[in-house]
């Protein structure tokens, strides 16, 4: 049996919790104590998505003052390897931060203008619901309809929506890669009846 690899890189700017959202993914787990990730870190998890196996790999990647826009800069730099060939993309914000906003807008455009990878932005801290800057449907329509981008607000700190997460980035991707038996699949909205688990 072949297993396929789907390569994601998670990006954003410091203190948004891309680490806490992916391990709240792999491992039901929320630190309380932040703690900046310094270098890039990856997850192989094997994951069960529509009775297909996948072997997964996540990028935790530290922040890039910007993403390479050729290979020379890709190589050089250690956090930056592997980016430009990376199969989806999750750009993590804090709905409470304008700035982390304004950074995942870079990084999309920067990513964009190098290829055609799907992208999800995140919106973190749902739990902060009060303090944010903006209206979540304002930021919904901007990325999906400007963008053209999948867009989702999550909890890492209450495991809200980082499953449906994980489910629509595995969708967009199986998608994209042509392996899967709906082709009209959309990424946004078409997860409820697909199934997603770890091994």
């Amino acid at each position: 049996m072949v297993v396929e690899t789907l390569t994601v890189a998670v990006l954003g700017a410091p203190k948004v919790g891309k680490t806490a959202v992916i391990r709240q993914f792999l491992y039901h787990d929320f630190a309380e104590t932040y703690r900046p990730t310094e270098g890039r870190y990856t997850y192989r998890p094997a994951v069960v998505f529509n009775g297909e196996i996948y072997q997964v790999k996540i990028m935790d990647v530290p922040f890039l003052t910007a993403f390479p826009s050729n290979s020379t800069q890709e190589w050089s730099d250690l956090k930056c390897r592997g980016l430009r060939n990376t199969d989806a993309f999750v750009l993590v914000y804090d709905i409470c931060n304008l700035e982390s906003f304004e950074y995942v807008k870079m990084l999309r455009q920067q990513i964009q203008e190098n290829g055609e990878a799907p992208i999800i932005v995140v919106g973190n801290k749902r739990d902060l619901q009060r303090q944010r800057f903006t209206s979540r449907q304002a930021l919904s329509v901007l990325v999906k309809k400007s963008w053209k981008c999948g867009y989702l607000e999550c909890s890492a700190k209450y495991n809200w929506h980082i499953v449906l997460l994980f489910k629509e980035l595995l969708s967009s991707t199986v998608v994209r890669s042509g392996k899967s038996s709906h082709p009209a699949m959309r990424l946004q909205g078409a997860l409820h009846r697909n199934r997603c688990s770890l091994m």
